[in-house]
Parts: structure tokens; C-alpha cells; sequence
């Protein structure tokens, strides 16, 4: 339970990523209410916790996706997580996921940086800087300055949905709102682009359930 200054309601949310369930309520409200309020939405939330993705933890004997392609963890040897022939390989420890997301994180600012640069050049725009975060709730964004920020967890994608994700975002250098004329200009650097939102939409909770935390 969250209390807000800012609430005016109750509101229920369940994450998309982990199924962690969040009640805000207003400061005023009792907590008696607010437990009941719950209980009369049982059925809603444990609808949609049956529809929450299973987390899986990135670790040795996981299939973890690189580019929508799956890769099996292996135990290497070395310091660091490396492709090699399909395959992940990891040193075994507790910091087995630590060092895959970084393999993925340096995977998909390269992915994305070549991607930012080509989408950019045929709008005759020049992006500013380029960022890798973990959002919750959004795929990228691009600020009023042009620096654009994206999810890294986007390599785990298949590289036409990474590539609609920059497209998009390259697009607001040039229209930042949704408008008309931005979805025209997202056509004409993705023509596919609708197909590609649609599979985050079905898809993506499932990139979030990942868990790269230390194992």
C-alpha cells in the first residue's frame, strides 16, 4: 500500500514485469477501506496475476533471448559473459546474471546506437545523447534536447521490434508529440511499425520477467 498526497482515489496496479501488486490510496484513507476495496477486486487481480509472466532468472541452464533468437547459458571461463555459437557462456558464481546483463547492455547500445544513426540520417536530423535504462513502463523515450533513451532490454527482441523502438523515438526529433504527422514520419522510417508495437504489447512483459540480479 502507497499513500499519496496527490491521489483523489484508490487505484490498483499489477506490475508487468514482476506481478507485484500496488493499492495507492489518499492520506486520509483508512486502511480499513482500503483492504476492503481490495477484496472487493479480487477477481480482476487474480485474473490478471494468471496472465503475469513467470519470472526466470538469467543464470546457467536458462535459454536467455539475444535479437528474439534463444541462447543457452553455459559455464565459460574468464572474467566476463560472452556469445559464442549460439550459446551464452558465463562463469559460474553469484554473479552469473550481473554479467549477462552487462553482455546484453553492451550488445544493445551497439544494436541501437547503429540503428539511432541510420533512422537519424534519412530524417537529416542529429540525435543527441544516447542512454540504456531499466523503465518499467515504456520502451524509450526522447527528451526536447534529442537525447534519446532507451530500455536495454530491447536486444532480447527480435531486431526489427529494436529497430521499430528507434525509429520511433528517432521520429520525435522531428515531431515530438503522436501526432499525425509523427505516426507519418514513424511510417516512412518503419513502414512496419504497427506490427512491431503490437508484439511489445503481447510480448514484452515477458522481457521485463527476466531477472538479472545477482544468483
Amino acid at each position: 500500500m502507497r499513500r499519496s498526497a496527490r491521489a483523489k482515489r484508490y487505484s490498483l496496479r499489477v506490475s508487468r514485469s514482476d506481478g507485484r501488486v500496488s493499492l495507492s490510496l489518499p492520506l486520509w484513507a483508512p486502511e480499513s477501506e482500503a483492504l476492503e476495496f481490495l477484496r472487493d477486486r479480487e477477481g480482476w487481480l487474480r485474473r490478471h496475476l494468471d496472465r503475469a509472466p513467470e519470472m526466470r532468472a538469467a543464470r546457467i541452464g536458462a535459454v536467455v533471448p539475444v535479437l528474439g533468437q534463444g541462447h543457452m547459458v553455459v559455464a565459460g571461463t574468464g572474467r566476463t559473459a560472452r556469445i559464442e555459437e549460439g550459446t551464452i557462456t558465463v562463469p559460474p558464481g553469484a554473479r552469473e546474471g550481473v554479467r549477462i546483463k552487462a553482455l546484453l547492455k553492451t550488445r544493445a547500445h551497439a544494436e541501437l546506437a547503429a540503428a539511432v544513426a541510420r533512422h537519424a540520417d534519412r530524417l537529416g536530423r542529429v540525435p543527441g545523447r544516447l542512454s540504456l535504462r531499466d523503465p518499467r513502463t515504456r520502451w524509450g523515450s526522447c527528451s526536447s534536447k534529442g537525447d534519446l533513451m532507451f530500455s536495454w532490454r530491447l536486444v532480447m527482441a527480435p531486431h526489427p521490434v529494436l529497430d521499430y523502438v528507434a525509429a520511433h523515438e528517432v521520429a520525435h526529433l522531428a515531431e515530438m508529440n503522436h501526432s499525425d504527422r509523427f505516426w507519418a514520419v514513424c511510417a516512412r522510417l518503419c513502414p512496419d511499425y504497427d506490427t512491431h508495437r503490437r508484439w511489445l504489447k503481447r510480448e514484452g512483459a515477458a522481457l521485463l520477467a527476466w531477472d538479472f540480479a545477482s544468483c
